[in-house]
Order: structure tokens, then sequence, then C-alpha cells
């Protein structure tokens, strides 16, 4: 019984002093920002009673659209996905990268939680449910479009629905307007082709991402503008749903450091404050999240600090935590796993559809994934569907694994990615029955970029702990050991670089060049996430 014991202890011990890399709550009673310094992109989040959700873009990754929780706006965990896999199926079943699950909302209504969401290539859908953290139902195409994206529905105080978007321009040719239709009371389709509410080409550059919200008898639309990196917030308001509407930019950089902050959520903490949660574009850590004081005067929202008094705010970098009426427990979205459950940790997300024999979770204390059949990845893992990753947590973390490679067959290769429009992995192959350690890097793979090998030794053992150090700018270098003790540099330092929509990724993959009727795999004990020491 003490051997358990120490061991439980030891366990505890670890996660609460090594899970956190980043942490916003600083104990003292003040946050900083980013509240989560990982790539959770076009961010929107409802309040019902005292719990707080959250949901962000999830694109082409499976399973699709992350949901969130916290009870304070500044400590978050992942709780649930809303959707096990992309439809339609066989679109997402490869890879389709920056494609699939843009900038979603989500609003509680009649007891149901909604999330909406726009598929630039094939419509609105929505997908509901009255347990945010347990099963959502199936998607429902709410509209078939091109080009139709950033959803989000409004159901006024008189029972009348609605639904605004935006356009993006690369599939329906328009784009930089706003507008708004008549929906079912349902959510389950719309009633009219839509009026024009705005057009952003005069003073709000790329108006998109929509938020609609009602005040004090006012219409509200939160739109950002200006571009992804470069933008600012801009906020709509009418006494008549569909307008006119009048115009403000209520955030923007200002004299900060924190660059196009905007796309995001308005918050009411039923406690009488206001808060609004946004993005900031940092590569190649993706879109991190930042959370903002807010204040109403006059009817118009000022978000962040507004110092000299214009109505526009700035960002802070350090507040006040929220007065809330159920303080979170410290915490950040999952990063280290030990591989203990029978169901995949929900920090992981493959980077298309899943197929069930790409890995299994077990109750032994580790995940096994196979190698799969993909002779046409020997030059790049650009197309690889079967990429098990998780999102770069901190400006600065050394990410080490545990593995045993079981390798059957020569071309067999497994290893560990840091992946975006260029990527490099340490991994292990088998070359004429030997079993090798390897880095391979490819620049420009999402141009065709072609893989290649910067050095390589023999291993003696399967069984060996690989290691990525990230330093703060994303400068990656790669280790080994043999004993989980004493680590190796290896290879080449690799500049990480952001995928198409989303940050840096890293983790697993395992494929092999021809079909065997036993293919090997490797078991994955345990993925450990730390700071990154000096």
């Amino acid at each position: 019984m003490r051997v358990v014991l120490v061991l439980i202890l030891i366990h505890v011990l670890f996660n609460e002093t090594h899970a956190q890399v980043w942490n916003p709550d600083l104990g003292d009673g003040t946050y900083q920002n980013p509240i989560i310094y990982a790539d959770y992109s076009d961010p929107d989040v409802v309040r019902v009673g005292e719990d707080f959700y959250m949901v962000s873009s999830s694109f082409n990754c499976a399973p699709g659209l992350p949901v969130l929780h916290s009870t304070d706006l500044v400590n978050w965990e992942i709780v649930n996905y809303v959707m096990p896999k992309v439809p339609p199926f066989d679109v997402f079943d490869k890879p389709q990268h920056g494609n699939g699950i843009w900038a979603p909302s989500i609003r509680f209504h009649d007891g149901w939680y909604y999330v909406f969401y726009g598929d630039p290539d094939f419509g609105i859908y929505m997908i509901k449910t009255q347990d945010p953290e347990g099963a959502w139902e199936k998607p429902h195409l709410v509209h078939s479009a091109k080009g139709w994206i950033d959803a989000c529905p409004f159901w006024d105080e008189d029972g009348n629905a609605y639904l605004v978007h935006a356009f993006a321009g690369s599939r329906a040719g328009i784009k930089t307007i706003l507008v708004l239709h008549r929906m079912a009371a349902d959510g389950s389709r719309l009633l009219d082709d839509g009026v024009l509410v705005f057009d952003g080409h005069e003073g709000h550059g790329t108006i998109e991402g929509p938020k609609m919200y009602k005040r004090n008898g006012y219409y509200y639309i939160f739109a950002p503008a200006g571009g992804v990196a470069t933008g600012w917030q801009t906020v709509l308001r009418s006494k008549n749903v569909f307008g006119p509407y009048e115009e403000k930019i209520v955030l923007a950089q200002g004299d900060t450091d924190i660059n196009g902050p905007h796309q995001g959520a308005w918050i009411d903490t039923g406690t009488g404050e206001d808060w609004f949660i946004h993005f900031q574009e940092k590569q190649p850590y993706g879109r991190i999240v930042h959370l903002q004081p807010a204040v109403w005067k006059d009817d118009w929202i000022i978000i962040g600090e507004d110092a000299d008094g214009d109505g526009t705010g700035e960002p802070v970098a350090r507040h006040k935590m929220p007065k809330v009426k159920k303080k979170s427990a410290n915490k950040i979205p999952q990063t280290s796993d030990e591989m203990e459950e029978i169901e995949l940790g929900l920090q992981w997300q493959w980077h298309a559809n899943p197929e069930p024999t790409w890995g299994y979770n077990t109750p032994y204390g580790y995940m096994r994934i196979y190698t799969q059949i993909r002779p046409d990845l020997q030059e790049s893992l650009w197309s690889a569907p079967n990429l098990l990753m998780q999102k770069f947590p901190a400006p600065a973390f050394t990410a080490t694994a545990k593995v045993d490679f079981q390798h059957h067959y020569d071309g067999e290769r497994v290893g560990l990615v840091v992946m975006g429009r260029d990527y490099s992995y340490l991994g292990m192959k088998q070359i004429a029955g030997r079993l090798f350690l390897y880095q391979a890097v490819c620049p420009d793979a999402d141009k065709g970029g072609t893989q290649s090998s910067v050095d390589m030794i023999p291993l003696s053992q399967g069984q060996v702990y690989l290691r990525v150090n990230v330093a703060e700018g994303g400068l990656c270098t790669f280790a080994y050991s043999l004993d989980g003790r004493s680590f190796t540099d290896f290879g080449e330092p690799f500049q990480a670089r952001e995928g198409k929509w989303i940050g840096a990724k890293f983790g697993f993959f395992g494929l092999r060049d021809a079909h065997e009727s036993d293919g090997g795999y490797v078991d994955i004990d345990w993925m450990r996430i730390t700071e990154l020491k000096d």
C-alpha cells in the first residue's frame, strides 16, 4: 500500500509541477495575457449560469470544434469536441489544409447549446446539444453555399431568429460585407436571401467574423476588421435589427505590442462586469487568446484600457482577475499525457478524419500507432492524414516522449514531428533489416517541398526517448536518449513555422511503403511537456 501511495504522490506532483508551462493566473488576484498561449483561433464564448464555454476554429483537424470550460475566464481546460469527424466525411478523410471549420459561434437558447460555423466550400452548419460536455447531435447543413463563413445566430426577445455571416472572397468572389438573414426558430434553415447590413470597404477593410448581441434596446454586431495580423475590433449598433448601423472602432493595437487584437466574444459575467476575449496572431504559435476588461459608455463598449479617452481601447498585458461567482482551479488546456486512459486525450487531434486502424488506446498504459501504407509520402508528410498532433502550448517548452518502435519490415518509419508549412522530425526507420535514428527536414512542404535527411545513426533498440526543445520564437532542437536520463542533441536546429491558418503543432506519425500482413507499430508510453531549461 505504501508503494502505491508513493507512486500516486509522484504522479500528482509531476502533474502539478510540470503540466503548466504557461500560467495566466498569477495567483495574486491578477492574470497575464495571453490567457491561453496556444492556437485557439476565432474564439467565441457563452456564459450559462456560472459556467463559460469556449469554441474555436479547428479547420481540417479531427475531432473537430474543441469545447473549453472555465468558471473565471482565465483558467481553461478542454472538456469535449463537438464532432468526432468533419463533414463531408469523404472530403475530410484526406488532409484539407486550411479548409473545414471556420470561425464558429456558440449560443445558448431555450435549453439548447448551439454551435454554428461556416465551411467556405460547403456552407453553414449547425450542431446542438443540451450538455456541452456530453454528446452533440450530428451536424446539420443549414444552407449550402460557396464562400459563406463566420456564421452567428441571434434570437430576439420577440421569438424571431436571425443569422449574420461574412464572405470568403476566395470562394464567393465578394468580401468585406455582412449579411443578415431571417432564420427558423430552431436554427435549421434560413427564411430569406438576406439583407446587406454593412459594407466595410470604407475604413474597415476585410470585415468578417460577426457576433450579434442585444443590449439596452440596441442591436450590436461585433466584427473584426483590417486583417488577421494587423486588424482591430469594430462594433456596429442600431435600434433596428436590419439597420442602418452606426460604426465604431472599440479596440486597436495602439502603443502596445499586441498586434491585430480582434475576433472574439463579449461576455457579461452576471456580476456587473463585462469582458472581451479575442486572439492575437503570433506565428509560429498561431492565434493565441487574450482577455480584456470592458466597460459601456453611452451605449458603446470600450475594450481594454482607454487612456486617452477617445473611446478606442488598447489591450492590457496584466489585469485584476474577473469578479465571478466561482473561481476555477489553476489550469490550462491539457498538454502532457501519460497515456493511461482508454480514450484519446483531448489535447490530441488527427490531421484528417481518422480510421480506426491508425492507432488505439489501450488499458496497459500506452497508445499504439500502426504504420500506415503510404508509398506516396516518401518525400513529404504534407499529405499524410495520420499525423497525431497537439498545439504549441507556450512560448518555450520541452516535449519528451517515451516510445517503443516494433519494426517488422524495411521502410517502416515513425517519429516525433514538428509540423507546419515547413516541418522536421526525429524519426526511426528500418533499412536493410536494421534500425536507424535520423532527422528529416522539409522546407516549403505546403508548396511541394522535398524532404531530406540531415543525419542518421544506427540504433541498438527500439525503445527510445525522443525530445524536442522549443525556444521562444519557435527554434526547435531535437535530442534522444536510450535510458531516459542522459540526452544527446541530434541533427540541426529547425525553425518552426505555422501551418495553413493554424499554428505549428507537434506529435507522432507511423508510415510504411508497402502492404504487409503484419505491419509494425510504435507504442507511446507517455508525452510530457515541461518548461525549457537553459
